[in-house]
């Protein structure tokens, strides 16, 4: 990974990052997100429109099966169960 220091400096009211050119983004919005724990921020590029168009017309070309993730447990009916001594449970709810 690419490490290097960018500079910081005011734009009005807000705080502004001059990136070197090697970091410059396409277009003209990135995503911003901060890590609670750290403080850590990071950006990232956002897809542009175009992206979007480019993968809803790709996934038209995808031939997918009908019973694609057909068996999965959220498809099944609620169970059941004997917990904790002769607790019945359904659905999460105690009888």
């Amino acid at each position: 990974m690419d490490v290097r220091v960018a500079k910081l400096f005011k734009n009005g009211a807000s705080q502004a990052v001059r990136l070197p050119a090697e970091f410059r983004f396409e277009g003209d919005e990135v995503f911003i997100a901060k890590n609670e724990v750290t403080g850590d921020v990071v950006l990232s590029a956002r897809p542009s429109v175009s992206a979007w168009n480019d993968f809803f017309q790709l996934l038209h070309t995808v031939d997918v099966p009908e019973d694609f993730m057909l068996e999965r447990p959220m498809n099944y009916p609620p169970q059941e169960r004997i917990l904790f001594d002769d607790v019945l449970v359904v659905t999460g709810k105690s009888k």
